[in-house]
């Protein structure tokens, strides 16, 4: 499979984090793991990944708001991004909604809580594999 594809799992939830980490490196992705949305920008700026996963609640910076920087540089927005969203009757505040996540330019959407095998399956329809 040539170079193995990066992978940016941002979540505030070390838990799930991990989870999905150990499942996409059994899949042979290289993953790398930032905690918030500040992290999170900080670590593609460093090194831009093939992909990203990205939550949307977090503290620091939202998946939104993350999801509209990238999608406004042109040197990141090719980058494939996977919003994971909460289900509607789990979210509290009405600051998240599928509307935003919608009229952002995320390439896939997926309800929380995903399971690490579709994340999977998501990113290699993504990336083409």
């Amino acid at each position: 499979m040539g170079d193995k594809k990066r992978i940016l799992v941002v979540d505030d939830e070390p838990d799930f984090c991990s989870i999905v980490q150990g499942n996409l490196e059994k899949e042979g992705f290289d993953v790398e793991v930032a905690y918030d949305g500040v992290q999170g920008m900080e670590k593609v700026k460093a090194n831009p990944p093939d992909a990203i996963v990205l939550d949307v609640m977090m503290p620091e910076k939202d998946g939104y708001a993350v999801c509209k920087e990238l999608k406004g540089d042109a040197k990141y927005a090719d980058i494939p991004i996977v919003m994971l969203t909460a289900v509607a009757s789990h979210v509290s505040s009405t600051r998240y909604s599928h509307y935003d996540g919608m009229s952002m330019e995320a390439d896939d959407y997926l309800p929380k809580p995903a399971s690490a095998e579709e994340i999977t399956e998501s990113l290699k329809g993504l990336l083409n594999m």
